[in-house]
């Protein structure tokens, strides 16, 4: 740490304390060549998780474009907005768990589905017809044998 004094790089470390509930580290240091003491703050730096979208343009995560997308599938279907939370939760973290700061509109969308569909079959179906663009009825039926066989599968 540069000393805001004599720009000396060496000093130590006097004093360490948690403030605003742990999530900053306040510091008194005193530098090692003029002895003036003075205050750093540390916390850790949350890097924004940028959405490339299909025409590339970029723009920063936005949970409620997610949750307003889900509760358009959702309407009139038995699911609680705390289930609807708690999926867009584990996605967020999931995709905040992974060292890439950047990621495609396409997998958030495979990844919400995938969730979507073990959450509630006919929000998913919803969901795919505008996400995937579904251009016709059979689009739609294709869509429902296949949930008909994973779920003959399953059992």
């Amino acid at each position: 740490m540069k000393c805001p004094y004599c720009s000396h790089q060496e000093d130590r470390v006097i004093d360490s304390r948690p403030t605003d509930d742990g999530a900053i580290i306040r510091r008194r240091r005193e530098c090692a060549n003029c002895l003036k003491r003075f205050t750093t703050y540390e916390k850790v730096e949350i890097l924004p998780l940028i959405v490339v979208k299909k025409d590339n343009t970029r723009e920063v995560f936005d949970r409620q474009k997610l949750r307003s997308g889900l509760i358009k599938a959702c309407e009139k279907r038995p699911v609680p907005i705390d289930a609807m939370e708690k999926l867009i939760d584990e996605l967020e973290s999931q995709l905040s768990n992974t060292l890439e700061r950047e990621v495609t509109s396409n997998r958030i969308g495979e990844l919400l589905m995938e969730r979507l569909k073990k959450l509630d079959q006919v929000a998913y179906v919803r969901f795919a017809s505008v996400y995937r663009e579904f251009q016709d009825v059979s689009t739609f039926m294709e869509e429902i044998r296949k949930i008909q066989t994973e779920k003959r599968e399953d059992v």
